[in-house]
């Protein structure tokens, strides 16, 4: 991408991912200004009072959460955006963008974003389990867009010129739209490739990072949560190296990746499948898939059901789910021999043959009974995580405490850093954090956050901390545009028993949604809104008029 680094600029960006590029795309010089026609027109009202939008504040969502057109999975900063960028997205098809963005490059600061990926993109760049980077994305191809060049607008541009409403395209089709990016909106001065970013630390007048030498003024942490994969325990490190693919895989999972791993095996290959299962407190997030709308992942996700089901019978049970929710991606692959399904079952022991290269597992299964299997491989895919241990131990100490036994890494969840996002993305004095890193892992849902930070940044929201401040403010100001969180589960692996249903799902929950009938809802919604703002009492008694 870029050429050399410059030694001293006023943002850095540690990242090179969605929210990265977004970022650098309005440090550019491009500016969001909301030009009307929002559904809302309580929304309305308030952002007519003020066009541009770097300058956010808490009371243009301070109503989201009376109303069910809006999610409550996101921070509502990120939620605004999205709503405004695409109105009614799950309800209507291509709507018309509220936001226009305007080329202001007087406005535009010196800027770099680094990222260790071979190209722009993040995590899209990455192979982190041994999946087909052909399966389908969580989400639709018009969710994947960025500003300035949309998904639709590569597509048209290549060959393959296919209609994108409601297409999920793939991992490696989004890989080839990240890395077109920086070019077609010109940001590629400042997007960095195969760099790696060490040893940030804070100085009187900013930040350092020691590993390229480089000053700065603004630090923006958008390095995400998925940069490493948990490892195996020590027991299953041996067989973590096998690769005999005409015996069993073994496949250690209960979410997305597990099922990926799963949906890229050979289809005559046999699947030994140990999962957690506790669907009341920490149901997996493939519960929320629409059969549908994710058939790959229902099916899996209902093996893994019916296996627990079989798991508390004598014998084993045909569930009417199986044959009111069938999907033509069943019929890929012959189930009932190729998939063996364990819940919350432990593997006791293994052991290789150097002989024959084939491991023999005892997995003790939840009623206690111990059985054998042989495998040729393992995928240990519980899940991943971020580190910030490119953070001098002093700026570390800024963002925690994290509880991190000394000289382990420092390995983050999107809850980690949730209760801090939820009072302010700036989480230290000048330092901010954007996309995964704060709790929201959607593409849709990075540009809040985005605009947020280089609203801070170009001086349009105050700061939470005084001018002598590097530390917290003890108390976070009312001007940050997110709600202040009454609190969180820890990032520890235990479950908290008032975990909400966003972190129980790991942010999916709204996959499960039956789009006909929140239509209806939202609908319903209207008129008793509409009815609401009529009656005048929402402004004393005056109506609409007195509030322009």
């Amino acid at each position: 991408m870029a050429g050399s680094l410059p030694q001293c600029v006023d943002t850095v960006i540690i990242g090179n991912g969605p929210s990265a590029l977004v970022l650098s795309y309005i440090l550019h010089g491009h500016i969001p200004y909301y030009v009307g026609g929002h559904h809302d027109q309580l929304l309305d009202q308030k952002l007519r009072r003020e066009r541009s939008l770097l300058s956010l504040t808490p009371d243009l969502h301070d109503h989201f959460l009376s109303s069910i057109r809006y999610s409550t999975a996101a921070l509502p900063v990120n939620t605004l955006l999205d709503t405004l960028l695409r109105p009614n997205a799950d309800t209507e098809i291509n709507p018309t963008s509220c936001i226009e963005w305007r080329y202001e490059p007087e406005r535009a600061v010196s800027h770099v974003a680094i990222g260790d990926t071979p190209q722009p993109g993040g995590q899209w760049v990455d192979k982190p389990v041994n999946a087909s980077a052909k399966i389908g994305t969580l989400s639709y191809a018009e969710q994947l867009s960025l500003p300035g060049y949309t998904y639709a607008d590569h597509m048209a541009k290549g060959r393959d010129a296919a209609q994108c409403d409601f297409v999920r395209p793939s991992r490696e089709q989004v890989a080839a739209y990240m890395k077109a990016y920086p070019d077609a909106v010109g940001i590629a001065d400042a997007v960095y490739t195969d760099t790696k970013a060490d040893d940030i630390y804070r100085t009187p007048k900013g930040f350092v990072v020691g590993s390229l030498g480089i000053r700065c003024k603004h630090l923006v942490l958008a390095s995400g949560i998925f940069t490493v994969s948990i490892p195996p325990p020590p027991l299953l490190a041996p067989v973590a190296q096998m690769d005999a693919e005409d015996m069993p895989l073994l496949v250690v999972g209960s979410g997305f990746s597990a099922a990926d791993v799963i949906i890229s095996a050979p289809p005559a290959r046999k699947i030994i499948h140990l999962y957690q299962w506790a669907p009341s407190t920490r149901p997996s997030p493939l519960r929320g898939c629409h059969h549908s709308a994710y058939p790959e992942y229902a099916t899996v996700y209902k093996q893994m059901k019916l296996a627990s089901i079989s798991s508390k019978k004598t014998q084993s049970a045909r569930s009417p789910f199986m044959r009111r929710k069938s999907n033509p991606f069943s019929a890929q692959r012959d189930w009932a021999s190729c998939y063996e399904g364990f819940p919350n079952a432990q593997v006791l022991h293994s052991s290789v043959s150097d002989s024959t290269g084939i491991a023999q597992v005892t997995i003790r299964l939840e009623s206690g009974e111990e059985i054998t299997r042989q495998i040729g491989g393992l995928a240990y895919v519980v899940g991943r995580r971020g580190t910030l241990d490119f953070l001098s131990p002093s700026l570390l100490q800024e963002l925690g405490p994290f509880d991190t036994p000394s000289g382990s890494p420092t390995l983050i969840s999107g809850r980690t850093l949730r209760a801090r996002a939820e009072s302010s993305l700036e989480v230290a004095k000048n330092v901010f954090i954007i996309g995964s890193l704060a709790g929201d892992s959607l593409i849709r849902h990075a540009v809040g956050g985005c605009v947020f930070a280089a609203g801070r940044i170009l001086g349009a929201i105050p700061s939470s901390y005084p001018a002598s401040s590097s530390s917290s403010p003890s108390t976070p100001r009312s001007a940050s545009p997110n709600r202040v969180s009454e609190g969180t589960p820890d990032s520890s692996s235990t479950p908290s028993p008032k975990e909400s249903p966003r972190e129980s799902t790991n942010g999916h929950e709204d996959l499960h949604v039956d789009r006909r009938k929140l239509a209806r809802a939202v609908e319903v919604a209207s008129v008793e809104n509409r009815i609401w703002a009529d009656s005048g009492w929402w402004a004393g008694g005056l109506g609409w008029s007195s509030a322009a």
